[in-house]
């Protein structure tokens, strides 16, 4: 239960940011809320591929479904007030990473996988989404560009995660402090502009 409840509000989470993207855009509602499924459930999907979840829990369960339609309808309907809640959604989007990381890195490693791959599709599973919703409108995924401070604490609380539970600690107590150390990671990130390490003396694009 504890997996489902970070999954569902990882999902609506990352569906709002995806939805809110799509209204920039000016796309129609068809855009919004395709664009809000694919930021909310493709992180999930290419895991539970990966890792031979078949078929994946997204495709079978309404309430995957449900949640990111939701969000995409709560988004177009209401975009204005919406938009004034960035800096809110800043902070729930770095939840749902926290959440969705963790999340997918203790999936993974209930199908076997190994703390290193568990940690990578963690990751995986946090900044996939987020990379499909920017292909699809035609920007370089935010995660790729300017440093942005995003897969790094995704990668650590996962791996955080899946140590945690391979050693045989509790999931819960496993799972909280792995989600809220990815959370906090992000949002202080954000707030003190750090970034990912960039290559020195390569003149920025034109």
């Amino acid at each position: 239960m504890l997996l489902l409840t970070l999954d569902l509000l990882g999902i609506f989470v990352f569906a709002v940011s995806g939805g809110l993207l799509a209204v920039r855009k000016r796309l129609d509602i068809v855009g919004v809320v395709v664009l809000a499924m694919v930021t909310g459930l493709g992180g999930g999907l290419i895991r539970d591929v990966l890792i031979g979840a078949l078929p994946p829990p997204a495709l079978e369960d309404w309430r995957y479904l449900v949640t990111p339609i939701l969000a995409g309808l709560v988004t177009f309907l209401w975009h204005p007030a919406v938009g004034r809640l960035e800096g809110v959604i800043n902070v729930f989007d770095a939840a749902g990473l926290g959440m969705f990381a963790v999340a997918g890195a203790l999936k993974a490693h209930e199908y076997g996988l190994g703390p290193v791959p568990a940690a990578m599709l963690g990751m995986l599973t946090g900044i996939g989404g987020g990379a499909i919703r920017d292909l699809l409108a035609g920007q370089v995924p935010v995660v790729l560009r300017d440093g942005e401070f995003y897969a790094i604490p995704a990668l650590i609380g996962s791996a955080v995660a899946v140590t945690g539970v391979h050693l045989g600690l509790p999931l819960p107590v496993v799972a909280v402090p792995a989600a809220a150390m990815t959370t906090g990671w992000r949002l202080i990130a954000l707030r003190r502009g750090w970034t990912a390490p960039l290559p020195r003396d390569v003149p920025p694009p034109t």
